[in-house]
């Protein structure tokens, strides 16, 4: 999408995406138009209006805001098609409905002439009047999700989810947000994090929206995708860490259970305990090369900053490497499988104690499908690492 912030003709663009709001519009223009002046701010009010039937986009413009309509609905949409019509050097986003003081614009305009690259309102620093956030918010969702986020991608951020924000237009090109619902919000602080972008915080309040309606929220819905956004953009989280936690274990208990039950107070733990620490490891293994793949994959595709370390790592996980791995743990398995059938045949084939025969068995099988799993990821990798770039016409 091309962006009318390329070709900047002013300091600020303020966008606010809209969907019937008549009630709030014309006091978040002219709240912010009152600051832009006050503080000798170039800049202008852009109603990004989703689909109004309320008479917000004359109320805003009569204000003296700039009306853009987008045609597609979404949150997500109404940003983008706003901030693509955007003619400042600078954006600042906040929602229509009164619950934010645009008048600490100015906060926000200071921070990005500093070098910032995204700033971030900060509800919680500033203040939450009596009735501005739902409980479960407040005290749930937010702080879970934000410390989540500050986890997973180690920003100091303390509101991942404000919605008033400002960015340069340099910094959202490089952003290249692709979301077009809720999740765009948390996109757009775990890119400029991953590009390596400067982000910084400052206070702001949030007020008692002025709706007479409910809001378009759904809390528990929306902090889903928010979360769900998060995972899929931590491999490490989503994919690394519980597959190691899961190999580790099951590489312990299973080796212990090899020389024999283990008994654990009045609990005595054999070859069943045996055969599922087995499966931990084949799952443990699976989650681990999709973290690698996934992160490779996004890496590839411009979506996050190559690291060094990953970088050196990597390169050492050719196609060859694992065909000669995941070869070994096959000769392994089979060897272990032929073992247990020369130990059966020493019994005559007769009946055997299951809890002799399945130490072998079961380590056997595991090297047999960890081998060819090990096999297939390489292979998998392989066809990630072909070239696919195009030559200049």
């Amino acid at each position: 999408m091309t962006s009318a912030a390329s070709t900047p003709t002013l300091e600020l663009t303020l966008v606010i995406p809209c969907l019937n709001e008549a009630l709030t519009i014309e006091g978040c223009v002219r709240e912010a138009l009152t600051a832009m002046q006050a503080h000798a701010i170039q800049g202008e009010v852009l109603v990004a209006d989703n689909g109004s039937t309320d008479g917000s986009r004359d109320i805003a413009a009569a204000a003296g805001a700039r009306v853009v309509p987008i045609a597609t609905r979404g949150y997500g949409n109404a940003l983008r098609g706003g901030i693509a019509a955007a003619r400042g050097r600078f954006i600042l986003m906040g929602d229509a409905d009164g619950s934010y003081d645009f008048s600490h614009l100015p906060r926000f305009v200071e921070r990005l002439r500093a070098g910032a690259d995204l700033v971030m309102g900060n509800r919680f620093l500033g203040g939450i009047e009596p009735g501005a956030m739902p409980w479960k918010n407040r005290h749930i969702g937010n702080p879970l999700l934000s410390f989540i986020g500050r986890l997973f991608f180690k920003t100091p951020i303390g509101d991942f989810h404000c919605g008033l924000r400002a960015f340069s237009a340099e910094a959202y090109r490089k952003m290249d947000l692709r979301t077009t619902g809720m999740e765009l919000a948390s996109e757009m602080v775990i890119k400029s994090v991953l590009f390596g972008l400067r982000v910084e915080e400052v206070p702001t309040v949030l007020r008692k929206d002025g709706r007479d309606r409910p809001p378009h929220l759904r809390p528990w819905r929306d902090g889903w995708r928010h979360l769900r956004f998060m995972l899929l953009f931590s491999p490490r989280w989503l994919f690394l860490y519980p597959g190691l936690l899961l190999m580790i274990s099951g590489l312990v208990v299973g080796g212990a259970l090899l020389r024999g039950p283990v008994a654990i107070g009045q609990v005595t733990l054999d070859v069943h305990t045996l055969l599922f620490a087995a499966v931990a490891v084949l799952v443990g293994f699976q989650a681990v090369s999709f973290a690698g793949l996934s992160k490779f994959f996004a890496i590839h595709a411009g979506l996050r900053r190559a690291e060094p370390g990953f970088a050196s790592w990597f390169r050492h996980l050719t196609l060859e490497s694992g065909l000669i791995a995941g070869s070994l743990l096959l000769l392994g398995g089979l060897g272990l499988s032929v073992y247990a059938v020369w130990f059966w045949g020493g019994q005559g084939f007769g009946g055997l104690r299951p809890s002799e025969m399945l130490r072998l068995v079961i380590p056997g099988a595991l090297c047999l499908v960890l081998g060819c799993q090990m096999i297939l990821t390489s292979f998998l990798l392989g066809v990630l690492r072909l070239d696919t770039r195009q030559d200049p016409a």
